[in-house]
């Protein structure tokens, strides 16, 4: 049984995951478009860097997921900062 997502249903055979990020965002949304979320290794390596003044911010992601526009997305599971 999956993780419920507003939109995304996370399944536990590992083809969507959570994962650690620094995501590029002027606004914090829920829906976040791939070339702006860089995955990293750890909790530790997303706040590393993260740097609020460049609007880059460190969060825990799932993803990625295609679309209905054929768009790679992550979805927000929570923002670390």
């Amino acid at each position: 049984m999956g993780v419920s997502i507003p939109g995304l249903m996370l399944d536990r055979g590992g083809v969507v995951q959570e994962r650690y990020a620094v995501v590029y965002a002027r606004k914090k949304k829920k829906r976040l478009s791939a070339n702006c979320v860089e995955v990293v290794d750890s909790e530790q390596a997303a706040r590393a860097g993260a740097d609020p003044e460049r609007h880059r911010h460190a969060a825990v992601v799932a993803g990625p997921s295609t679309s209905s526009e054929s768009q790679q997305l992550y979805y927000l599971v929570r923002w670390l900062d």
